[in-house]
């Protein structure tokens, strides 16, 4: 197959993300893989204080001329096949389209949330799910200041999308949808479903491990709220004290949960902070399951591949991309949003089951072997360019 001259691109967070790690993964597979990777990254941390740099930073959102001219020096520098763009939020900006088609070059945006549609990004308000913007209109946003609670913020978010949906700019390129799902919300802004390609993120292939079953269950991820971290906190005083939790990860709700752990005496939730990836996989391969209790769509949870890669069935919410993933009673099992008796049913439904464990278990790796490797995800990231550029031969 032939190998291409690829522009990858992203915009740095100050707090690092999954979207970090995803470009990060498909570089190195590109890579490996025989083609040559151009990186155009920009970080969040070039952004200053002061009136005057904020006055500019909400012009750079919607057009960035910094952009525009170095994309398309790199594009001619390098002869570029394809640009890929991951995150464009704030320093990148939609220009690198336009440079990108100012040089006759394909361009194809991977979406890892829902900020086209929702300039808060999540579709949830007050912790609920919210569709408001779709069906009401984008001015919604700026009513209930979606994006962190700010006017100023959310105004700079709304006016880029707003901008950029007057002057069509978003019928101009394609994108990468990582769920059907998430491919079914952004038809309510891409109505040419062509324009649209389906293709999952990957955990780099692994060999079956062997599993210890040990009493206790996982969450990994965000201590945030909107994850469902304190819902499933709470829950547990309804657990049997023998089932351990294992919370691993840091974020806004930690000491909000701390002290709900000391005030209500539980024993049986651990919380081991930050981990690296590679020690935190040698306490999920030996649990009942990942639980993933999130109040959102999730743009696509890294943590139920991760799980699967591993052999670990997963318990998620009955809701978004979760959903979409998990197959109810094959490779995981599945509860009612916000429901804790529900929650309760599914956790004791595994941990006293071992044979419907090993069964979810079993099912969970080969889920992953058939999906989420690096190598299938490069084939299917090869198609999606010969696509782009025109190849006829494949369909």
């Amino acid at each position: 197959m032939k190998k291409h001259n690829v522009l990858m691109a992203h915009n740095y967070y100050q707090v690092p993300g999954g979207e970090d790690t995803v470009f990060h993964n498909e570089v190195n597979m590109l890579e490996k893989n025989g083609h040559k990777v151009t990186k155009y990254t920009r970080h969040n941390d070039e952004i200053k204080s002061g009136v005057l740099s904020k006055l500019k930073l909400g012009i750079d959102t919607i057009f960035s001329f910094k952009t525009y001219k170095e994309v398309k020096k790199l594009i001619d520098e390098n002869d570029i096949d394809v640009v890929h763009v991951h995150n464009t939020l704030p320093l990148i900006s939609p220009s690198i389209y336009y440079a990108a088609r100012a040089k006759k070059v394909p361009v194809v945006q991977t979406i890892h949330n829902f900020r086209l549609l929702c300039p808060g990004a999540t579709f949830t308000r007050n912790g609920e799910i919210c569709e408001d913007c779709i069906s009401k209109g984008l001015g919604q946003s700026l009513k209930h200041r979606c994006y962190r609670g700010s006017l100023a913020q959310t105004f700079m978010m709304y006016a880029m999308v707003k901008f950029h949906r007057i002057i069509g700019t978003y019928d101009k390129i394609n994108y990468i949808t990582l769920t059907e799902f998430n491919k079914n919300k952004l038809l309510n802004l891409v109505k040419d479903e062509s324009k649209i390609h389906v293709k999952p993120n990957f955990v780099e292939r692994r060999d079956k491990v062997e599993r210890v079953l040990k009493d206790y269950f996982v969450y990994i991820g965000r201590l945030d709220d909107i994850k469902g971290i304190n819902f499933l906190v709470e829950a547990w005083t309804k657990i049997n004290e023998n089932i351990d939790l294992y919370v691993i990860g840091t974020g806004p709700e930690e000491e909000r949960i701390k002290d709900f752990i000391n005030k209500n005496k539980i024993n049986n939730v651990k919380l081991l902070g930050f981990m690296k990836r590679e020690d935190a996989f040698d306490i999920i391969k030996n649990s009942r399951a990942v639980i993933i209790p999130s109040k959102c769509y999730e743009g696509f949870p890294m943590s139920i591949v991760e799980g699967f890669s591993l052999g670990v069935p997963v318990i998620g919410s009955r809701l978004g991309n979760i959903e979409a993933i998990i197959k109810d009673g094959y490779n995981g099992v599945l509860f009612e949003k916000n429901n804790k008796i529900n929650l309760k049913e599914a956790i004791e439904h595994l941990f006293y089951n071992k044979d419907l464990n090993e069964k979810l278990s079993y099912n969970a790796y080969n889920t992953f072997i058939k999906y989420y490797t690096d190598k299938q995800n490069n084939y299917e990231l090869e198609i999606i360019y010969k696509r782009l550029l025109g190849d006829k031969n494949v369909k």
